[in-house]
This record gives structure tokens, sequence and C-alpha cells, in this order.
């Protein structure tokens, strides 16, 4: 065996003592900040909530522009990619002004969109935060008309009468509104209103199928036939006229999807409106009103 040498002795490092630290210094921690919400109110399964939250807490709502946010939640519309454009308008909705138009008009178009997904409970909830906010402003009568639509379409029949005869109040030139106007008029039986309504929605602009057929079906139960088959004869003119529009599209393949809104609903049904900013009428003189 070689002889070892001992090893020299080794002096502790000496470490700098530093500055210390401030009374005020917080620890640092990679967990997040609480979240302001109760748990006992938020579903798990929900993750939206979480990026609801952070929205709340970390983006200033100075800094969204919330009419880019509308403008996206059309687009949605228009290509019938409804359940996207009820979480945009939400995020529009949340982003504006407390209580102001663009918050209401958010409210409004998220109506739409539920109702295009048949979530009627989710659209009347929307509709009626809408009608909290201003019931008499230029988004009012959409929201009482689709509000009315709505109410049908889940069964609550009685309230739907007064919310569209509340539309027609807000805004005169409203075809739709007009529209089912009508129709309800026709399920109580009064139908020389509810063809005066049809004729109102007509010379507004509203020329389908939809609402001759049911301006046809008032006059028939009123008795005057020749009226009703007039109405009827041309119901079907245009029915067939669009036939032959979408035939020619898909023809020159520029068929596409059909955006949301607009038209009376299928089969003799109440129709909601198109969002705000989609929807128009001609400005024409309601004889008689």
């Amino acid at each position: 065996m070689s002889d070892e040498e001992p090893e020299p002795d080794r002096q502790p490092h000496q470490f700098s003592e530093g500055q210390g630290l401030d009374e005020d210094y917080e620890e640092f921690t990679l967990d997040p900040e609480a979240l302001n919400a109760d748990p006992s109110q938020v579903d798990p399964v929900d993750t939206r909530v979480l990026t609801d939250l952070l929205d709340e807490r970390n983006i200033p709502k100075d800094r969204v522009d919330v009419e880019s946010l509308m403008e996206v939640g059309l687009s949605y519309m228009g290509i019938n990619r409804f359940e996207e454009a009820t979480e945009t308008f939400a995020r529009a909705a949340q982003f504006a002004a407390d209580d102001s138009l663009e918050e209401q008009e958010a409210w409004t178009n998220k109506g739409v969109a539920h109702a295009q997904l048949e979530e009627w409970d989710e659209a009347v909830g929307a509709y009626r935060e809408a009608l909290r906010i201003d019931d008499d402003s230029e988004h009012a009568a959409s929201a009482e008309t689709n509000l009315a639509y709505a109410l049908h379409e889940s069964g609550r029949t009685e309230q739907a009468l007064e919310h569209a005869e509340r539309a027609v109040e807000i805004d005169p030139r409203f075809p739709q509104a007009w529209y089912n106007r009508g129709f309800f008029l026709v399920e109580r039986g009064l139908l020389e209103d509810a063809v005066t309504a049809f004729d109102n929605a007509i010379r507004l602009g509203m020329r389908n199928a939809e609402v001759l057929e049911e301006k046809a079906r008032a006059l028939d139960e009123l008795g005057r036939e020749d009226e009703a088959e007039q109405a009827a004869e041309r119901a079907e003119e245009i029915r067939k006229e669009a036939e032959q529009e979408m035939v020619r599209e898909q023809s020159e393949g520029g068929a596409g999807g059909m955006g949301a809104g607009g038209a009376g609903g299928p089969g003799g049904a109440p129709g909601g409106a198109a969002p705000d900013r989609d929807r128009g009428g001609d400005d024409l003189d309601l004889g008689g009103l």
C-alpha cells in the first residue's frame, strides 16, 4: 500500500451576509392569486368561469374594443356558428360600459344566438336583461319581439302577445314585430287586427312566403276566400322563386350557409328578428295606423 498524504484542513466558506430584506417584502410563490369567487356558486365543470374571472381581473374594460367583439359575434352568426356567437356576445356584454346601449345590444344579440340553438330559457334571460337596461331604446323593439318569439317557443304563449304589442309601440316601422303581432292575434281570434298587422309587415318590406301564408290563414277564417286564395298563390310563387334562386346559386358554386334571423318561423309560427345591425325595414307610410 502506498502512503496516503493527509488532506489539508478545509476552511469553512464565508457567505455574504447581504443587505437583508425590507419589512414589506412579500414572499415569492408560484401559487395563483386568490380569485374573488364563491366556490359553492361555481360549476367545476364550467372551464369558462376561470377565464371570465381572469378577464375581469387582468383586462381593463376601456382596453377592450366592444365594437369589434360585436362584429365577430355577427360574423359567427352569418356562418351558423351560434355557440361561438353566444360566447362572443357574452364577452361584449361583459366589457361594455355598465347599462350602456352597447351592453344592451350585446344581450339582445346573445338572445338571438341562443334562439338559433333553440335554447329558449337562455334566450328569454338574455332578452330580459337587455330590457332591464332600457325598455325604450333603439334596441328595445328587437328585444321585445324576440322575447315574444322565445316565450311562444318555450310554451309561455300567454305572455307573448303582450311583448309583441310592446315591440310595435316602441318601433312601428319594424316589420318582424308586426308579423309576430299578427301571428299572436290570429291565435287569439282577433282576425281583422291580424290582417292589418300582416299588411303593415308587408308594407315595411317583409315580402316572404310566411307572412303571406299567415295572412291567407286569417283571411280564410274571416270568410274572405278570394283574398285568401290570392295571398296563398303569391306565397307559393315566392317559394318557387326562392327555390329557383337556390338552384341557380348551387349551379354557379355560390351556395352558402344561411345567416341568422329575419323571416317568420317554420310552418306557421312567429319568427325571431335578425341580430341588431342586421335588421332593417323600408321607411314606408303605414296607412291607417
